[in-house]
């Protein structure tokens, strides 16, 4: 119905139920009308009618969508009928010196009847007859605050939502049994895989955006026990902000089941850092150099270099950037490997970066094994260069982004990024560049961590393969571990490895079946097989020997590692002759060295 036949229709029916509500409040008390009676009716119509209409367009009552109505639209009913009454109250009182209370009273309750009873109907046949025709799948909305209340309030008036709210979960006591909108109440988080099965539960909203990690884990814990479909509702600023709907979910993602909440950043010390400054990232194509790279861009370089031997990778990342952030600094892509020596001196010497954050690595554990001279020659070499020329070049503050695997390495990849973190700090103890490394666990969703081989075996149909059914790690997201790396720019004052707090370590297979369960499959579906711990790896990962253990945080979350001694003569040594000695005896050495077994002596092998 167009705006102009919907106004013409409410007009038409507000006056007759005006003038019948009179006339009948008048006869009930009078029904024999004298000529004085009778033509103050009239002056009462006639006031009532024109008073009722003022008030009407005042408080918006034919502007209102009534199919939606609620507390607030009854409150401007009663507002609109009240003041009208008091209107004509105050013409028959100037005309006759007195009011006909009696006979206002009772047309004021005619009007709250028929006025209230006539816009309300809208909704009662939207609601029971044209809704309930809808199909609609059950909602169970977790969280009757102010979130939860604004998405029921949502669903119930959107036609065109799937999801039709059935109950509430909370755990606040005074909350239970409590009805919001129509919608119960029913009980706690414990209480969720009860009222699933008893209310025909499809969808499992979560409604409380301010939840901690610790808390989300909780809930799905429960959640995971139903056949439901688990989502999370937006942030309340994203849905202010308009970036996104109330009714605009997401999947639970594993990263919401870490048990413990993201790192905040110190932004204003990041700032100084960066900001207006040259910024180098070596291995800006990867995972964690490319997230670093946007991460930095937020703060407003004045150059960023991306560094990379790949390509592609670095295309990738340099159009992104590009898209993004064209016109407010310089980007400048450089395809180079760090093992060239030669390269590297000149890309210093040609940008002379103020920050150089060094990801740049090979990091594949079973792949390590099999080839550890291109481990040495990468992940050693390639950092000694980069930091040399860090040296020569006067760069400010040298970050290199090292491995939980570092610490008592059993594998060749754990022990040359250990060796590098040794180059580093050598270097730190002769040079006006601060050097410092930052230590961190799994992260999640990079090229070639589980999350992505779990899904891929999810999506072939299972099953999903576990080394261990104990074996744990430490997990963090690409954005944390890129923040974690920056932050530790800010606070390095040289020599330092900064670790982050990882809260507890997560059993592989936990995470493979709660994998399972967010693709919506159950275990017996998709299968689990423990195929045994592969070359190199470890039951359990740690992120500090105990010798460099320090208990006092340096920032919320991050802690330091004090700085052990060792020979560097023999990182030396491993530089200058790795190539001359058999691939069995470099694994040995470089693994002897990582752990600081003095008695090892490299020999050449022929």
């Amino acid at each position: 119905m167009s705006y102009s036949k919907r106004l013409s229709l409410l007009l038409g029916l507000d006056s007759l139920i005006v003038l019948f509500s009179i006339y009948v409040g008048y006869f009930i008390l009078n029904p024999y009308f004298d000529f004085f009676t009778l033509k103050m009716v009239m002056i009462s119509s006639v006031t009532l009618l024109i008073s009722h209409h003022v008030f009407a367009f005042m408080y918006r009552l034919y502007h209102k969508a009534w199919e939606y109505a609620s507390v607030g639209e009854l409150v401007a009913i009663v507002k609109a009928i009240t003041y009208s009454l008091a209107a004509a109250a105050l013409v028959q009182y100037a005309i006759n010196g007195h009011v006909y209370v009696r006979v206002l009273f009772i047309t004021w309750l005619l009007h709250m009847c028929l006025i209230g009873g006539s816009r309300f109907s809208w909704r009662i046949v939207r609601d029971r007859y044209i809704m309930s025709k809808v199909e609609k799948k059950n909602a169970l909305i977790i969280g009757a605050g102010s979130a939860g209340t604004m998405l029921v309030r949502q669903l119930l008036k959107n036609n065109d939502s799937e999801l039709h709210p059935v109950a509430f979960v909370d755990d606040d006591s005074t909350k239970q049994k409590l009805q919001i909108y129509g919608v119960t109440v029913l009980g706690k988080t414990e209480d969720i895989p009860e009222i699933v099965e008893a209310k025909n539960i499809d969808h499992i909203i979560i409604a409380i955006p301010s939840l901690s990690k610790h808390e989300i884990q909780k809930i799905y814990q429960e959640c995971s026990k139903t056949k439901a479909q688990t989502k999370i509702m937006p942030m309340i600023e994203d849905i202010v902000t308009g970036k996104v709907s109330v009714n605009q979910f997401r999947d639970v993602q594993v990263e919401d089941l870490l048990g413990r909440d993201p790192v905040n950043l110190d932004i204003q010390s990041i700032s100084k850092k960066i900001t207006g400054k040259t910024i180098l990232v070596t291995g800006a194509g990867g995972s964690i150099g490319s997230e670093i790279c946007r991460q930095v861009s937020k703060f407003q370089p004045k150059k960023l270099l991306l560094l990379g031997h790949g390509e592609n990778s670095i295309y990738t990342i340099d159009m992104e950037l590009r898209n993004q952030y064209q016109h407010q600094f310089e980007i400048i892509p450089i395809i180079a490997d760090v093992q060239d020596r030669h390269r590297i001196f000149d890309v210093m010497e040609t940008h002379k970066p103020d920050v150089i954050y060094h990801a740049a690595a090979h990091k594949h554990v079973p792949l390590m094994e099999y080839n550890p001279k291109e481990a040495v020659k990468n992940n050693v070499l390639g950092t000694r260069n980069v930091a040399e020329a860090a040296d020569t070049f006067g760069v400010q503050t040298f970050v290199l982004v090292s491995t939980d695997k570092a610490v008592n390495p059993t594998n060749v990849m754990g022990s040359t990024k250990r060796i590098a973190e040794m180059v580093i700090q050598e270097l730190n103890k002769q040079s006006q560049t601060n050097f410092v490394a930052v230590r961190f666990g799994n992260v999640l969703g990079s090229r070639g961590s589980v999350i992505p081989l779990f899904k891929r075996q999810i999506q072939a149909g299972g099953p999903i393969t576990v080394t261990h059914p104990d074996m744990t790690r430490y997990f963090m997201t690409i954005p944390e571990a890129s923040r974690l790396v920056m932050q530790a720019g800010a606070l390095a004052r040289g020599g330092e490895i900064f670790v982050l707090d990882m809260g507890e370590p997560v059993k592989i297979v936990d995470l493979a079946k709660n994998l399972i369960r967010l693709s919506g499959y159950t275990e017996e579906e998709i299968g689990i097989k423990f195929a045994g711990i592969r070359p190199g790896e470890k039951m359990y990962e740690e992120l500090l020997g105990e010798n460099e253990v320090h208990s006092e945080a340096v920032f919320p979350k991050i802690f330091i590692g004090k700085t052990v001694e060792f020979d560097f003569t023999r990182v030396t040594t491993l530089i200058e002759n790795y190539d001359r000695y058999d691939l069995e005896y470099i694994r040995s050495y470089v693994l002897e060295l990582a752990n600081k077994k003095e008695e090892f002596v490299m020999e050449v092998v022929k």
